[in-house]
Parts: structure tokens; sequence; C-alpha cells
């Protein structure tokens, strides 16, 4: 290929990658429903769990990983620069959030965004997930328990000494992702009234299905 066609490649592949909407296939496959329109409205693994089962959370959780994660190895398979590599892997976390297929109405980004700290510096991340998982089980907040979890990666990579390119793009990408989660964040606090309950959520845990 041409000079910039594999860099072109790898960018459109990342966003294609990330446009698949798991969560919406598993609402449309498992009770013939669109997932946006139950729930929080959020097209991922979290809203997923709650409003159809954890079992299908579970499964659209691992494939959205696996997407932000295929971006970055495809990307790298095909030979282009770090900074293209980064860019395949912000293109999929982009994709998830506005998918082609769906009229660039998606989810929120945070288990595809996993997948690619996973895929450029699996040792790193892997200590971020320990500090995901016991936010969780303490707060049953899983977006807090991202938030930390991804916060807390930036500086595991300089701690390992990891080059200052990664760990801006840590740091930029776990800013996107603050942002889109803006709105959320200030909804559900005006909601529960206080920040303790905003914290800590009382209603139910993270792996059960809502009542109905």
């Amino acid at each position: 290929m041409g000079y910039g066609m594999l860099e072109a490649l790898s960018i459109i592949i990342g966003y294609l990658l990330g446009s698949i909407p798991t969560a919406y296939l598993a609402g449309r496959l498992t009770r013939e429903e669109d997932i946006r329109k139950l729930g929080g409205g959020n097209m991922g693994a979290l809203n997923t769990a709650r409003e159809i089962s954890p079992l299908m959370g579970l499964i659209v959780l691992l494939i959205d990983i696996a997407k932000g994660a295929g971006a970055v190895l495809i990307a790298r398979a095909l030979g282009v620069s770090q900074i293209w590599v980064f860019l395949a892997g912000f293109l999929a976390v982009v994709g998830l959030c506005w998918p082609v297929f769906l009229k660039f109405r998606g989810g929120k980004g945070a288990a595809t965004a996993i997948g690619v700290f996973f895929a450029v510096a699996l040792k790193e991340f892997a200590f971020s997930v320990p500090v995901i998982v016991i936010v969780v089980l303490i707060t049953s907040n899983v977006t807090l328990g991202m938030a930390v979890g991804m916060a807390l990666f930036p500086l595991f990579l300089w701690i390992f000494g990891q080059p200052l390119c990664l760990i801006l793009f840590a740091i930029l990408l776990a800013l996107f992702l603050a942002f889109r989660y803006v709105g959320t964040a200030r909804r559900n606090l005006k909601k529960v009234g206080s920040f303790r309950d905003f914290i800590f959520e009382r209603n139910y845990k993270p792996w059960q299905t809502r009542r109905r």
C-alpha cells in the first residue's frame, strides 16, 4: 500500500470495530428492545446487566473490551507508528460512543477504553484492575471504580518508566471519558440528593438486575 494507506486503514478499522453495537444487539436478540430506551439509556455493559441480565452484561463487557484491544493489536500488525496505534485505539472508543451503525448514538466508551489500555500497557493497567474492583465492592458504584482506576493508570505508567507519549495518551483518553460522564454524573447527583448517596449505590449491586 502507498504512504498513509496503512495509517488510514488502521483508524478506519478501529472506528468500525468500536461501532459494533454490542449492547444494542444484546437487547434486540434477548428481549427485542432497544437498550438505549431502558434504564439509564446508556448502550453499555452496566446498563445491559441491570436491564437485561448480569450474564449478558458480562458478555457485552468482554466484547467491548476486546474491540478496544483488537483495534490496537490490528494497528500494530499493520506496522504503523505508535501515534497511529494510539489513534486507532481512540477511534475504537469514539466508535462505541458514536457508532455509524446506529446513527451515531452509542455508549460512554469505558469498556472499550479498558481494552485499549490493556493492549498498550498490559502490566501497568493490571495494577489498576484491583483498584477498580475494590472501589466497586466497597461502593457498588462501577462508574466511580472505573474513574479511580483510570485516574491512577498514568501514575502506574510513570512508576514503571513508560514513555511520556503513552502517559499523555492515557491522561487524554481518561479525560475524554470523564467528559462523556459529566452529564450522567450531574443527573445522578441531582436524583439522589446527597454526595454520600451519589458515591455509594444503595439500591442494588452491579451484578443485580433491576426489579420490574
